[in-house]
């Protein structure tokens, strides 16, 4: 580890401006990863705490710029795009065998935690390694020109899918679950407190955390840049983006509940990725009401107690 590594009883030194994520980066405006990158920033910087970034292909290892300058403020990884869990597991090893309290942070995009990632990302959980694992699904591969990958929704276009795709987005959380984990989440950029308070109880525990944020793609989503956090609200209040924890893979937490005022097809109309008149609104409104009928009868079965 850097010697640079404070104790958490001390200032830290890395997080001090609060910037994990400094000016000069080269993400596009209106970026969900950049925002989730700076939220991540000020709770490490809250708590006292260091992190080192384990990133593998995907558009948050070219934020840095070009070599020999980095926009980032911590100590950074570059591993492949199919090996960030493994990468990440032998860093936080090395922590725990040296005791530095420093947390170990992967941090991927959809292609590489959904699809390419997802074997070292399951062998990572199944072992429980002691390391965070944050994906920001802005459920393309956007570094490489915005390909389908198994995160995208049905119906929407890409460069391999241009008619739309045909398949469902897949349900990692139920699979990240399915491993018993410590702790899952979803986090939404438009409810920085919820957030804050799932980054902190992260934080806060051991083993191998699990957490899913929701991230605009403005280029990639055909969206205005300016809408990125409104379009994270709808899909909230809409019910196509469920809050919820999931512990030891068990019990259940929802966060948030859809408003009932909030029509899920305004989320489709924001963006132009989607061919207008393809998709099926009431099906899909349907949809949204049976996904958190069964998220709140799971939570009802199932509750976390605290």
């Amino acid at each position: 580890m850097s010697s640079s590594t404070t104790a958490l009883n001390e200032s830290p030194i890395r997080c001090s401006s609060e910037c994990l994520l400094r000016p000069g980066n080269t993400n596009c405006g209106g970026c969900g990863m950049s925002v989730s990158l700076t939220m991540l920033g000020r709770v490490l910087n809250e708590v006292g705490q260091n992190c080192t970034l384990v990133i593998p292909a995907c558009c948050g290892i070219v934020t840095a710029g070009g070599y020999p300058t980095t926009s980032y403020n911590v100590p950074v990884i570059a591993s492949t795009f199919g090996s960030c869990p493994a990468f990440g597991s032998g860093v936080a090893a090395v922590r725990d065998l040296n005791n530095d309290p420093e947390q170990v942070v992967c941090w991927a995009g959809d292609g590489g935690t959904y699809d390419i990632g997802f074997a070292t990302l399951s062998a990572a959980a199944e072992r429980n390694e002691n390391l965070i694992y944050i994906c920001y699904d802005n459920e393309i591969y956007g570094n490489t020109g915005g390909q389908r990958s198994s995160a995208t929704p049905a119906g929407a276009r890409t460069t391999t899918s241009p008619f739309g795709k045909k398949e469902n987005k897949k349900d990692i959380m139920s699979i990240m679950a399915a491993h018993r984990i410590p702790y899952a989440a979803t986090l939404s950029i438009a409810h920085p407190e919820d957030f804050k308070r799932k980054l902190k109880h992260a934080l806060s525990i051991s083993g191998f955390r699990f957490l899913l944020a929701h991230s605009p793609c403005p280029t990639g989503w055909k969206s205005e840049p300016a809408d990125s956090v409104q379009l994270v609200r709808t899909a909230v209040n809409g019910g196509l983006f469920l809050l919820y924890e999931v512990y030891d893979g068990l019990h259940y937490k929802v966060n948030a509940e859809p408003d009932g005022e909030t029509d899920p097809a305004r989320y489709f109309e924001m963006q132009r990725r989607f061919p207008e008149g393809a998709m099926d609104f009431d099906a899909m409104r349907a949809e949204c009401r049976r996904s958190f009928d069964r998220l709140k009868a799971m939570a009802e079965r199932f509750p976390h107690e605290g």
